[in-house]
């Protein structure tokens, strides 16, 4: 059997981290690369990443003759957050009858917040017979896919609270923006009062994640934001954080069953948590019949948990139905250590 042919669009820190994943498997081999960096247009992978592993493939500028010469089997997208800034690249990916995977946290769960592009997208990619999924460590995983597992062990669920201390470190400039890191307090107001200020980008598709997997309808969402301001300067490979401005944000947000709270979320994440002793972890409180809680300390790191579930995601889309997917239509991720193509359904 062949190899499965990957192609990377967006080649940042989550760009890159997938391909040093891709590079340790078997059975993958990553045939194209795009970025519009023009410091990386014309190297190799190799001159890149600088690691112990062999990759010629050339970082190209032209998204289309790289599909249309690599023929890949799976698009890694890593380009976006937001749905309307994926659309076209997702619409030309499907077109061209090709799978996608996107990082875009809008992308994990689109069918209530997007339903009219989710429709686009389903039927595209059922016309082209290909699979579209987005996801990541959240949404996609910790704060939404964990919590429907878990409430599998339960005969009732009555209120749900999810928490999730989180260090930005890993990530590339895009998110740091989204986050406000680096910014004067000054500077937070005046975004927040222009609506510039995304923070975390996901808690509405997390929600409707959980409530669509226990068979219910939010009757409401609200979501807020309060800035973390750091008491010493703080330094990452991709942002600063000078005494007194922004490390990152707080963002909490609850969903409403029949006017009543439901599910509370709390995502505070900053650059260098560590730095004022502040210690990251993932923790789910379930409470019910039984009452079932979960804690992981420190934090599954977000940086590394992203390119993970992206990348062992792979073999399940491949193998997927066509159509737009989320991490409630597949099998649960875990860890492949074996040839990847094993892992595929040849009769599809």
């Amino acid at each position: 059997m062949q190899l499965i042919k990957v192609a990377i669009w967006g080649f940042g820190a989550m760009g890159q981290g997938m391909a040093e994943m891709l590079l340790t498997k078997r059975g993958v081999d990553i045939v194209g690369v795009c970025d519009i960096n023009e410091n990386f247009v014309g190297k190799t992978v190799e001159d890149i990443l600088k690691s112990d592993y062999q990759c010629q493939t050339p970082i190209e500028q032209d998204i289309d003759s790289m599909l249309d010469n690599t023929k890949p089997d799976l698009v890694l997208l890593c380009t976006d957050s937001f749905v309307k800034g994926a659309y076209h690249k997702i619409e030309k990916i499907l077109k061209k009858k090709i799978n996608c995977i996107t990082t875009a946290e809008e992308m994990a769960y689109p069918l209530e917040s997007h339903p009219e592009m989710a429709k686009a997208f389903d039927d595209l990619a059922k016309e082209n017979g290909v699979t579209l999924l987005g996801t990541g460590i959240n949404p996609g995983f910790i704060m939404d896919l964990m919590v429907v597992a878990l409430s599998g062990a339960m005969v009732d669920v009555e209120k749900i609270k999810v928490e999730r201390i989180n260090s930005l470190s890993p990530f590339g400039p895009a998110v740091m923006e989204e986050q406000g890191v680096g910014d004067s307090l000054e500077r937070y107001h005046e975004r927040v009062k222009n609506n510039q200020l995304d923070g975390h980008v996901g808690f509405r598709q997390s929600v409707d994640m959980i409530f669509k997997g226990l068979g219910l309808k939010p009757s409401k969402f609200e979501q807020q934001m309060k800035p973390i301001l750091t008491s010493i300067d703080r330094q990452t490979k991709y942002a600063t954080a000078k005494k007194g401005t922004l490390a990152g944000v707080n963002m909490t947000a609850q969903g409403y069953l029949e006017n009543q709270l439901f599910l509370e979320m709390s995502h505070p994440q900053q650059i260098e948590p560590e730095a004022e002793g502040v210690r990251t972890g993932d923790y789910i409180y379930l409470t019910g019949k039984p009452n079932v809680q979960m804690a992981i300390s420190p934090e599954i790191d977000g940086g590394l948990g992203t390119i993970a579930v992206c990348v062992n995601m792979i073999p399940h889309v491949l193998n997927a139905r066509p159509g737009l997917k989320t991490m409630l239509d597949l099998p649960v991720p875990r860890a492949i250590l074996g040839d990847m193509r094993d892992m595929l359904d040849i009769t599809k």
